[in-house]
């Protein structure tokens, strides 16, 4: 393997642990975003603290602690290792060794990831969630949609190595949203702006 491949790696996984909604929500004085809501780090558990300046922070914050390690390994160690770097950012936020493996659900993280690696493909993801969220009114939905069809416009605008490394972002992602998977096909997923705030 290459080392260099592997300075990525723990690079991308450091920075993508970072738990940028738990040391938000603490630092402003509401918990501990964990007992809240879904119980994940991420910038939809923090918007249901009732702060959304806050949640944009958090979304901001996610998604540059995966733009970053992407930029930076790819200056100094080429593409291969910028798509690594995306990954095991992907995996840090997910599964941070110091939260007990349980951290977000990665939709910023892929959202900065692939800004990163291709400004275009990044563009395009936004715009499919912001559509399916505006059509359906349901963040789970709009996030599944754009990971789904990301590997595709990865493949078409740029090669078969980052659509592979996309795919490979987006089943984590469809990992981590298995429950709100569950509540789709239910038909009980709680819609955009239906859930209640945090006491």
């Amino acid at each position: 393997m290459d080392i260099y491949l592997l300075y990525a790696a723990v690079l991308g996984y450091l920075c993508g642990s970072v738990p940028f909604g738990l040391l938000l929500t603490r630092a402003a004085g509401l918990g501990d975003i964990r007992s809240i809501g879904s119980g994940n780090i991420g910038a939809t558990n923090v918007l249901r603290t009732g702060n959304r300046w806050l949640a944009a922070a958090t979304l901001v914050l996610d998604a540059a602690k995966a733009a970053l390690p992407v930029l930076f390994a790819r200056y100094y160690w080429g593409e291969d290792a910028a798509m690594v770097a995306a990954i095991f950012a992907f995996l840090g936020h997910c599964f941070p060794a110091w939260l007990g493996f349980k951290g977000g659900k990665g939709v910023a993280v892929m959202i900065g990831s692939l800004l990163a690696l291709s400004w275009p493909l990044g563009l395009i993801f936004c715009a499919v969630w912001l559509f399916i969220a505006f059509a359906q009114k349901l963040s789970s939905l709009a996030a599944l949609t754009a990971a789904a069809t990301a590997p595709i416009f990865a493949f078409v605008i740029v090669n078969e190595w980052l659509a592979g490394a996309v795919a490979a972002m987006a089943l984590l992602l469809f990992f981590q949203h298995r429950e709100n998977i569950g509540r789709l096909m239910a038909g009980n997923e709680p819609k955009i702006g239906s859930e209640k705030k945090a006491p």
